[in-house]
């Protein structure tokens, strides 16, 4: 059986008996419920408290939860909404297409493939689900860039390494790049990533009008595209998918 880290398994009681019980727990509470010193259970709920996970009233001295755990919860949701949401309409994407289906979302410094269909044809295809692309480089990357200010500071702090001799590696090209990608309202990526493999992507919204993920799909360059232009029929396709998912996020029309 494999070893377990005892400092995070008391932080995990600490948080799962201010979760189910009071509202607020003093010291003492919490050390006998958990069965710590109260120096021991001191430490713990300092360093949570340190990180947000748990907060402390000025008055009486007690602990509750943080706001930390809350911004978790919710990230949590937002995705798994946007993934149940979406599931339709990237089937009916990958199916009118003729291509594969990607629904990312910003994580960390990259794209996290949180939904992939395949390509509706006999090949071997391998599930992508979890994971990451570049943000730099990728059609989906680029529209969370353009549109998600965090996303937009992440690519711009980690660099643009070169994938393909057709990756942009220079900021200011890149930047330039952004500004197309705003103005018609998606992204495409012409074997930046992958050798002979080409990307569109478009932007989702929420009830706020803002970006929550994208979605897009990727094939063949010689598939996706006709005399160096990607096939307008393609990119209305992605387009619309976008719409209709922001849609049914809250969005409204866009």
């Amino acid at each position: 059986m494999a070893r377990t880290i005892q400092s995070l398994e008391r932080a995990a009681a600490v948080l799962r008996l201010l979760a189910g019980g009071e509202r607020r727990l003093g010291l003492s509470d919490i050390a006998s419920s958990i069965g710590l010193a109260k120096a021991t259970t001191h430490g713990l709920l300092r360093t949570l408290q340190q990180e947000g996970f748990v907060e402390q009233d000025a008055r009486s001295g007690k602990y509750q939860l943080g706001a930390e755990l809350l911004r978790l919860g919710n990230s949590y949701l937002d995705v798994h909404e946007l993934r149940a949401r979406a599931l339709v309409w990237t089937d009916d994407l990958a199916r009118s297409s003729g291509e594969s289906a990607y629904l990312g979302v910003l994580h960390q410094q990259g794209v996290l493939i949180v939904h992939h269909v395949f390509r509706p044809d006999d090949s071997r295809q391998v599930l992508e689900v979890g994971a990451m692309q570049p943000l730099h480089s990728t059609a989906l990357g680029k529209v969370l860039a353009a549109f998600d200010p965090v996303a937009h500071n992440e690519v711009m702090e980690g660099g643009f390494p070169a994938i393909t001799e057709l990756t942009v590696t220079d900021p200011a090209e890149f930047e330039k790049g952004l500004e197309e990608v705003r103005a018609r309202g998606w992204a495409s990526d012409l074997g930046e990533t992958w050798d002979g493999v080409a990307s569109i992507a478009a932007p989702i919204l929420d009830r706020r009008k803002m970006p929550v993920g994208a979605v897009g799909i990727t094939g063949a360059v010689e598939r996706m595209q006709a005399e160096g232009t990607l096939h307008p029929r393609l990119v209305a396709a992605v387009r619309d998918c976008a719409r209709s998912v922001s849609r049914d996020l809250g969005a409204g029309r866009f």
